[in-house]
């Protein structure tokens, strides 16, 4: 491989001296050929790009020609460029190249994005917000219902038996969006700008690391579309990842000597500038600043150290607080409450994660609220275990926070997905080998003669406490019994009501909401027509529910998986039934 890396000489020039040896008309120096894993990462991104582009040309042929002639040249430039990656001799010519795959991932985008603008929930929340912002009216703890009335946008169900209308991140997105309201209704304001704000980041991103490994980052944040699809909806974490990415990028040589400049500062500031947009960098920053200092106090005394960590700390500190004053001062309440939404609105289950295990493998939980209690000491002790072993550890702080959600209630992949670009400026700028001289605290156990078996146990008493809170959570059981006993329908194809006979097997008494489900994913929720709302302990009743909106339209396909869901809040609890078709009515 190096040989094939290594224009070849012979072996009388080989003799020469290179000072000496003067160049002649016919004796050039040889260029620089690139790396052969340089080819293969822009052919990759370069390959990337056809992802998703068949399925926006299809759609900008039917009605939008110009765009269709875009997508097309696109195509060209994608075959050209595949076959200039392999056979360029130079490697100025490959990293021109790169720019090539760069630009045609952003005119793609852009397409794309000309196509399909209007968003979803995030969407026109975010621009509703803006709008409240530009009247001067309240955004926060302040209910947009009609919103939701709007063709794809998605409920958010609550174990409360409603749905979350009101915007619950912090304010930063919706302030990006004021320059783009006059693009028109519903979301496409939010989605034009979070889209912009992508493909900002893409380029910064694209400029700060080495010129060899740039097209990774075309490939991971344009070229798999699914970044951009999340910028499509308007997503307030795509702005708070664009802001993350200058910090994270070579993120061990911030405040290096102890002093931070005027890069620094700035980087300090896009730290809390990205707690400003989205909850998610709010799980990271202990892990950037526990690292900072490990890595700083190797190198200096533990107060200089402390001092580095104090003034990236306060620099975020003022830039998120400028950012959110105005709502501190308008709406000091509602702020409070809307920014810590996620925290507390009580969402029902749903994710990828180990609360699968209750929402699909089994009939449900009444210990839900222990996955919550798991995610919490999980990250409590990832960040210890971070800590002990930075020097091991290190180079994954962009990675270990993301853990955190798979054992939550709500764990949804894109809490993993969207932030994927961080995984990669850290692996390529952040080398195991710059925490070769990090400090670890050693305490005088772990320093005795048997040291293995004490960090050892150390490792253990750090996790222990949140596997047993998630197999808590995992092996409880249902608390209500529930058996459809009669169907009305309003036409063969579809439900009204349902009357159902339920029984608290529990301790205490429970407040159940229905809903009907067909597949992975939640629906609205059944009202009660008849029969108590809250099931006394140890207590069996009938009730009778209507179907959201008067109607249930019947899946025609015999497949169809159907079950009955019923969520409390206080406790949090999950009970499911498996439905057969002849309880509903079906036939065949």
């Amino acid at each position: 491989m190096h040989l094939a890396e290594t224009p070849q000489v012979t072996p009388g020039r080989r003799t020469q001296s290179a000072v000496s040896a003067v160049p002649g008309p016919h004796l050039e120096s040889a260029p620089e050929a690139p790396a052969q894993w340089h080819r293969v990462l822009t052919l990759l991104a370069d390959v990337s790009l056809f992802i998703g582009a068949r399925t926006v040309w299809t759609q900008a042929a039917t009605h939008r020609l110009t765009l269709a002639a875009v997508i097309s040249l696109c195509y060209a430039a994608i075959l050209v460029t595949g076959i200039l990656a392999l056979t360029v001799r130079r490697a100025r010519s490959l990293a021109r190249l790169d720019l090539v795959v760069l630009v045609t991932a952003i005119v793609l985008t852009l397409c794309t994005w000309a196509l399909n603008h209007a968003g979803g929930d995030e969407a026109v929340l975010t621009t509703q917000a803006a709008r409240e912002i530009l009247g001067g009216h309240q955004v926060y703890d302040h209910p947009w219902p009609w919103l939701f009335h709007l063709p794809g946008v998605a409920l958010t169900p609550t174990t409360t038996g409603g749905y979350d209308f009101t915007y619950g991140y912090p304010p930063l997105t919706p302030l990006l969006t004021l320059p783009f309201l006059g693009l028109g209704h519903n979301g496409a304001p939010a989605t034009a700008a979070v889209t912009v704000v992508l493909i900002v980041g893409t380029v910064v991103l694209w400029r700060r690391l080495p010129a060899p490994w740039r097209s990774a980052a075309t490939m991971i944040c344009l070229g798999f579309s699914f970044l951009p699809m999340y910028a499509r909806q308007g997503y307030p974490a795509i702005v708070a990842l664009v802001l993350l990415m200058p910090v994270v990028t070579g993120w061990t040589r911030l405040g290096a000597g102890g002093r931070l400049g005027a890069s620094g500062i700035a980087r300090a500031a896009c730290l809390g500038a990205a707690c400003a947009a989205q909850q998610l960098p709010w799980f990271l920053t202990p892990f950037l600043l526990a690292g900072i200092y490990a890595v700083r106090r190797g190198e200096l005394d533990g107060r200089a150290a402390a001092r580095v960590v104090l003034r990236v700390t306060g620099i975020a500190v003022l830039t998120w607080f400028v950012i959110n004053a105005y709502f501190v001062v308008t709406e000091p309440g509602p702020w409070i409450r809307g920014i810590v939404l996620p925290l507390t609105q009580g969402a029902v289950v749903h994710g990828q994660g180990l609360v699968g295990i209750s929402l699909y493998f089994t009939d449900g939980s009444d210990r839900l609220d222990w996955y919550s209690h798991a995610s919490m000491l999980l990250a409590a002790a990832l960040l210890g275990l971070f800590v002990l072993f930075v020097r091991r550890l290190g180079p994954a702080a962009t990675v270990l926070p993301w853990c955190v959600f798979y054992l939550a209630t709500r764990s949804q992949d894109g809490y993993y997905l969207m932030m994927t670009p961080l995984w990669l400026a850290a692996a390529i700028t952040t080398p195991l080998s710059e925490f070769t001289r990090a400090w670890q605290p050693r305490p005088a156990w772990l320093t005795a003669r048997r040291r293995r078996p004490a960090l050892a146990a150390a490792v253990a008493l750090l996790v222990l406490p949140a596997l047993l809170s998630v197999t808590v959570a995992a092996t409880g059981g249902p608390p209500l019994r529930m058996h459809i006993t009669k169907a009305r329908h309003v036409s063969p194809t579809a439900l009204s009501m349902l009357t159902v006979k339920v029984t608290n097997t529990g301790s205490d008494p429970l407040t159940p909401h229905y809903m009907l489900t067909t597949g992975q994913g939640m629906g609205k929720y059944w009202s009660l027509a008849h029969g108590p709302a809250t099931i006394p302990a140890h207590g069996t009743a009938t009730v009778v529910l209507r179907a959201p909106d008067g109607s249930y339209p019947l899946p025609t396909k015999k497949s169809t998986r159907f079950r009955l869901r019923a969520f409390t809040p206080t406790p949090q609890t999950l009970s499911t039934v498996d439905v057969q078709g002849s309880e509903l009515g079906l036939t065949g």
